[in-house]
């Protein structure tokens, strides 16, 4: 049962080098990842002088998100898992494969990956807005709240499938292109409707750096539940029960 396998680990795991060092991995991760996704949706405004929303660019954004995540991802596997969001990491706690108080040193490395990503973006764009996520007109918080959740159980899904499951063999080294891939289709998928974030890091950054913080609580609770839930159902149904007994056939 994963919910047996939930542990907060021990005091010195927060100071442990390896700890520490995946912690960094997972800071220069979300960094680069955050830097090319939100540099996209800045380079966009400035060509287009801050116009509206095109489907060009709504292909342009899940583009650079597919292809700075799987970077990220690539960068930071044998690391720290190369987790990259906050949902991810509480979707391995909730099935058990990480330590609360590691987990915590990833949040805490991922949001500060997120904000220094678009302090660097601001000030290399000579004071462009990081825009914040927010909702497009005729969505409701709800509606978005819903999309945030079954995007982000897409995605800790396919991490699972790809990354944490122990029977993935040769699976395991097209992981990062499958969570690229993943987190791309779901831009296009719900890019019009709320961004499309999945990821409350992706989310804090932008909205730290330029103070808007409308509707934000939308993108931490529905990438948490969304990531939280398809932890606990892959763990439960795919991997708990991997290695019980199949019922004879024999009579």
């Amino acid at each position: 049962m994963p919910i047996s396998r939930i542990s907060v680990g021990r005091p010195e795991e927060a100071t442990h080098p390896d700890a520490l060092k995946a912690a960094l991995a997972e800071f220069i991760c979300t960094l680069i990842f955050v830097f090319a996704g939100e540099g996209s949706g800045m380079a966009f405004n400035k060509l287009t002088d801050d116009g509206s929303s095109t489907p060009a660019g709504l292909v342009a954004a899940a583009l650079a998100h597919a292809f700075g995540l799987f970077v990220a991802v690539s960068v930071g596997a044998n690391i720290s898992g190369g987790h990259v969001n906050p949902a991810v990491t509480f979707g391995a706690f909730v099935g058990g494969n990480i330590t609360l108080l590691r987990g915590i040193l990833y949040w805490i490395a991922q949001l500060l990956g997120s904000t220094v990503a678009c302090l660097l973006l601001k000030f290399a764009t000579g004071g462009m807005t990081t825009s914040a996520f927010s909702l497009s007109s005729g969505v409701g918080v709800w509606n978005a709240f819903v999309f945030e959740i079954v995007m982000t159980f897409g995605l800790v899904y396919t991490v699972y499938a790809t990354a944490v499951d122990p029977k993935k063999g040769s699976l395991g080294t097209i992981a990062p292109l499958a969570i690229g891939f993943i987190v791309g289709a779901n831009i296009l998928a719900g890019g019009a409707f709320d961004g499309a974030s999945m990821n409350p890091a992706v989310s804090f950054g932008p909205a730290l750096v330029s103070w808007t913080w409308t509707n934000h609580w939308v993108y931490w609770a529905g990438p948490l539940i969304g990531g939280g839930l398809a932890g606990l159902v892959y763990e439960f149904f795919f991997i708990s029960h991997s290695h019980e007994q199949l019922p004879s056939t024999e009579y």
